[in-house]
């Protein structure tokens, strides 16, 4: 099931989540931002008068990043725009692109492939324990750790295993 904003579809539930947990002004993570559905949704959910929100988006492909500044160009006004920055990097160098010190409030992970991209270019499961070894040390207290895993691919389950056995601390 998923849920329209505006022209952008993301998956209900994720999205009804993210809004119990985001407010605005918050700091929030796309660390796989694919074709730019979740990194539109988590704006939405950040942007406020404050201009304090702002949404980290990485990939590691540029064509995703394409789609991801293309759907942005789109789909919001310039001003909530600028709220995004987005990187050509793994999801596993996320501390590498925050502020010291910067309490990020939602992390999201679509692990997978890059849905009408090159299927050969999937999620790693050493990069993927990495990124959730970081999303770990720079989730705010009571913030959020978002995974949505594709199995159906080559990879998918050795992923989702790797997920399975992260220890996660609570707050």
């Amino acid at each position: 099931m998923s849920e329209v904003i505006g022209w952008v579809v993301t998956d209900s539930s994720s999205l009804t989540i993210w809004k119990i947990v985001i407010r605005g002004g918050d700091t929030v993570v796309d660390a796989t931002c694919g074709n730019g559905y979740d990194t539109i949704a988590l704006l939405k959910l950040v942007a406020d008068d404050s201009r304090r929100g702002c949404v980290h988006g990485l990939d590691i492909q540029s064509s995703a990043l394409e789609n991801t500044s293309y759907l942005l160009r789109e789909s919001v006004v310039e001003k909530q725009r600028e709220l995004v920055k987005l990187y050509l990097l793994c999801h596993s160098r996320m501390e590498d692109i925050l502020p010291k010190d910067t309490p990020v409030r939602l992390i999201a992970f679509n692990l997978g492939y890059l849905p009408a991209g090159d299927k050969a270019i999937i999620t790693k499961p050493h990069t993927t324990l990495f990124a959730l070894q970081a999303a770990s040390r720079i989730i705010a207290s009571g913030g959020l750790i978002s995974i949505v895993i594709y199995i159906g691919h080559p990879g998918g389950r050795h992923v989702l295993k790797i997920v399975l056995k992260t220890r996660f601390p609570f707050s």
